[in-house]
């Protein structure tokens, strides 16, 4: 079962990253401190209602939209990141081995 402060900590997040904010721009469009925001984006604080409609305006959604568990990453979707990075990783490790192949012998690097 999910929290409350963990939902309204991930969509906060999430919300910021889809506008580009940092949590400093949040705090002046609430006026509140970064301090604050930090708090409960680390569920260690919990906001007021009227705190919620502030952040809401401010992250432009409606207040009930902090609480939408639709976007949290559930079980399946933490595996399947999981697996995003790997293979990510993967991918970086091929591509370092073959720019260290192409820095050694450049007239011999031949493309697979």
């Amino acid at each position: 079962m999910t929290s409350l402060r963990a939902v309204l900590a991930f969509n906060m997040k999430e919300q910021r990253h889809i506008l580009r904010i940092s949590q400093e721009k949040l705090a002046e469009r609430v006026n509140t401190s970064t301090h604050y925001i930090s708090m409960i984006e680390k569920e260690r604080s919990f906001p007021t209602p009227e705190m919620l409609e502030r952040i809401a305006a401010a992250l432009e959604i409606d207040a009930p939209e902090l609480f939408s568990t639709r976007a949290f990453p559930s079980e399946e979707r933490g595996a399947a990141k999981k697996f995003q990075e790997l293979v990510i990783s993967d991918m970086e490790k091929v591509l370092a081995f073959r720019l260290k192949e192409l820095e050694q012998d450049p007239k011999g690097f031949k493309p697979d």
